[in-house]
């Protein structure tokens, strides 16, 4: 299905590097331009999804959204050696197992918060750690073929995203915006007082399940770019750094968009030049720069604030 889209958007990048860039230069090379665009894409949505992670306090329970892809990578994995999937549609088999396994977690937390007097923080926590769980349990028992690399899982691996996969979070960018374009205020009003939006005929309770269903999406989708341990930094750093910049919910959510865009352009470009520079000596990974960059942004925007505030 994703097939045709694919090979579209193979064409384009390849006539894209095939510009007069100066020779071995970065925009040369076919998988940093599938990887930044790749980066970009989920920087945009991580910055637009933030600002409202952030205003609703759920810092946490995006985090644990995170961790729990850890379970739907193995059943994924483990479900791929039962069927004798091929190696070449593996990577497909499990991002779909995973997203499912994402949203399933995700809605059964909101479920649980919603219909007993535990605080939120248990009701994570309890799902936190029974999914760490079921994934060490299958891992395991799946470790006789090693069909992905975990590291890149753990720590995100933008060079090795596909074609296919630029291709879901293209979907996933418009999908952020057609759902903000329409509930983002009904979003902002439930969360400052959901009474309030109630009296104003707003469908509280379909806000915050479709809410948890993209966030579960984006940070399943996400994966691949930043890793299991450092979404949840791109995702609330940039939306910190914007709430100490801005005045109002608006210039919020507008500036953790271009701070996170920011991080990821030049995140990316600073470790391939790192990289290539110190080839023979170490890397630099991409996803750690940029998450390393938005906390010195985050820094930076505590100082000026305070600066600003003194004068």
């Amino acid at each position: 299905m994703l097939d045709l889209p694919a090979d579209g958007l193979d064409h384009i990048i390849r006539a894209f590097c095939a510009l007069p860039w100066p020779d071995q230069t970065f925009l040369t090379f076919e998988h940093n331009v599938r990887g930044l665009l790749a980066t970009l894409i989920v920087c945009f949505v991580c910055g637009a999804m933030g600002s409202l992670v952030v205003g609703n306090r759920m810092a946490f329970f995006s985090d644990a959204l995170a961790h729990c892809a850890f379970a739907g990578v193995g059943l994924g994995l483990l479900l791929a050696i039962v069927t004798g999937v091929s190696d070449d549609s593996v990577r497909q088999l499990i991002t779909l197992i995973m997203v499912c396994f994402g949203v399933g977690i995700g809605l059964m937390i909101a479920f649980v918060r919603e219909n007993t007097e535990l605080a939120s923080d248990t009701v994570i926590g309890v799902f936190f750690a029974g999914a760490i769980g079921l994934g060490a349990v299958i891992m395991g028992a799946t470790r006789s073929r090693q069909i992905i690399n975990i590291e890149s899982f753990i720590f995100g691996d933008p060079h090795s995203v596909g074609s296919w996969e630029v291709v879901l979070l293209l979907g996933l960018a418009g999908l952020v915006a057609v759902f903000l374009g329409y509930m983002y205020n009904w979003l902002v009003l439930a969360s400052a007082s959901p009474s309030l939006a109630l009296s104003r005929q707003v469908p509280v309770r379909w806000c915050r399940y479709l809410f948890v269903v993209l966030l579960a999406l984006m940070v399943n989708l996400s994966q691949q770019i930043t890793g299991m341990l450092l979404i949840n930094g791109l995702l609330i750093v940039p939306a910190a750094a914007a709430a100490n910049l801005a005045s109002n919910l608006r210039e919020m959510f507008w500036y953790s968009i271009i701070i996170s865009m920011l991080v990821g352009l030049i995140g990316y470009w600073l470790s391939w030049e790192i990289s290539s520079t110190f080839y023979q000596t170490f890397t630099v990974g991409v996803s750690g720069t940029i998450i390393v960059l938005s906390a010195l942004v985050f820094v930076g925007s505590m100082a000026l604030t305070r600066a600003v505030r003194r004068s």
